[in-house]
Parts: structure tokens; C-alpha cells; sequence
């Protein structure tokens, strides 16, 4: 919520002079690749992926810098058009998540490879209802199924990473049915690559792009693809 964000900041500024932060972020977790994907015969060259797992200021920031992905997109899925406004979903009574659509070519990269990077690096899928500072429903992690090969992966995945031990808590993330998605105002797009120096991202965030970049190097690209690059 907004009250815990100024908050955080609050913290961010009074750490430097020995002030204990309030929030710190998790680290990310090494997960093995889902045994069950996609095949990418017949594939067309475009795909969409409908995360929720936290802020997504974080989550679009993260996606923005796979190879591969050739748009993430911050907005909200999960509720009905007519509340899909940041004001009404940070109320957490709409139904929506704070989510990224991630448009992607599945010849370079695979939806199962996008579920890995999802769950190790861009969230914590053992957090109810919240992520890290932020707190409610609106911050859910979610994946917005929208086909039952997606469905397929996406459960196996779940399954596979519970017996794994992975995590010491379970996993918490819904597989939700995907009825919509609305794009966010523009001024939370690109809102990482935009303010890097912002305290809340750069003690939220900017770790999970560097874990991104350790992890998942080969597939890292360092120049963010950007909602409104056709516009700077």
C-alpha cells in the first residue's frame, strides 16, 4: 500500500546514519527448470505470459531485461474494467492484482523458462497476500492462466517446486483464469529503467534485476525493452 511505500522510503533515507531498515529483500532462490513446457512446433512468433507477484514496478523491470521477451507491460488483471485505476486497486477490494503482461517470442524463450525466472528471481510465491512492504490482495502472486497448455505448465511447475523443498514455506501462488487485462497509467511504465535511484526501487527491485543477470546470464540482455521507447 502506498502508507507502507512512503514508509519504506522513510527508512531508506535515515539507513545511511545507522537507522535499521524497516524491509529488506529476500534473496532470490536457485529453482531447476520446470520439467514439463511448452513445444515450441507450430508455435506462432508471439505469446503472452499474465504474471502478478508483488509491485509491478519490480516484475515489469525484471522481464524487461529477458532476451526474448519483446514487451512487458504493467497493468491489472484479475477484476473488472471499470476498476482496473491505481487508486481504486490499491483499496485491495477490486479483485485485481498488480500484474505484467509479457509479450514473448516462444522460439527464443519458453513460457515454462518465464514461470523459472518468476519464481526465483522476479517474487516470493510463499507470501499471502502481500510482497515484501506491500500488503494485500492486490499484491497476490498470480498466474492468469490463459490456455490449457498454460494451465499444464504452469500446475506441473507449482507441483514440481513444492516436492522439490525449494521453498521452507509453501507455495501460495494461484493459477487464476485469465478474463482481462488493462494496462496501468503510463506513469508506473517503465518505472524501474526511469528511476533506478528511486529508494523504494533500488531496495526492492534493483537486487531482483542483479539476480536475474547472475542466474540467468546467457538470457540477460542489459538494455530493457521499454513500453515507451517508441515516444523518448
Amino acid at each position: 500500500m502506498r502508507t507502507l511505500k512512503i514508509a519504506l522510503l522513510s527508512a531508506a533515507i535515515l539507513a545511511p546514519i545507522g537507522v535499521t531498515l524497516l524491509y529488506s529483500p529476500a534473496g532470490a532462490v536457485e529453482l531447476a527448470p520446470p520439467a514439463v513446457d511448452e513445444s515450441t512446433d507450430g508455435k506462432p512468433a508471439t505469446e503472452t505470459a499474465v504474471l502478478a507477484g508483488g509491485c509491478f514496478w519490480g516484475t515489469q523491470g525484471v522481464f524487461q531485461h529477458v532476451e526474448g521477451v519483446t514487451a512487458a507491460v504493467a497493468g491489472y488483471a484479475g477484476g473488472k474494467s471499470s476498476t482496473a485505476h491505481y487508486e481504486q486497486v490499491e483499496d485491495g477490494d477490486t479483485g485485481h492484482a498488480e500484474t505484467v503482461q509479457i509479450t514473448y517470442d516462444p522460439h527464443r524463450i519458453t513460457y515454462g523458462k518465464l514461470l523459472q525466472i518468476y519464481f526465483s528471481v522476479a517474487h516470493d510465491p510463499t507470501e499471502l497476500n502481500r510482497q515484501g512492504p506491500d500488503d494485500g490482495p492486490q499484491y497476490r502472486s498470480a498466474i492468469f492462466i490463459q490456455n490449457p497448455e498454460q494451465q499444464k505448465i504452469a500446475a506441473a511447475y507449482v507441483e514440481q517446486l513444492g516436492k522439490s523443498g525449494a521453498f521452507s514455506q509453501p507455495i501460495v501462488t494461484k493459477l487464476e483464469p485469465f478474463t482481462g487485462f488493462y494496462p496501468a497509467e503510463a506513469y508506473h511504465q517503465d518505472f524501474l529503467a526511469r528511476n533506478p535511484h528511486y529508494p523504494y526501487i533500488a531496495i526492492n527491485d534493483l537486487p531482483k534485476v542483479h539476480s536475474l543477470q547472475k542466474q540467468f546470464g546467457p538470457i540477460y540482455r542489459d538494455s530493457p525493452v521499454l513500453v515507451n521507447a517508441a515516444t523518448e
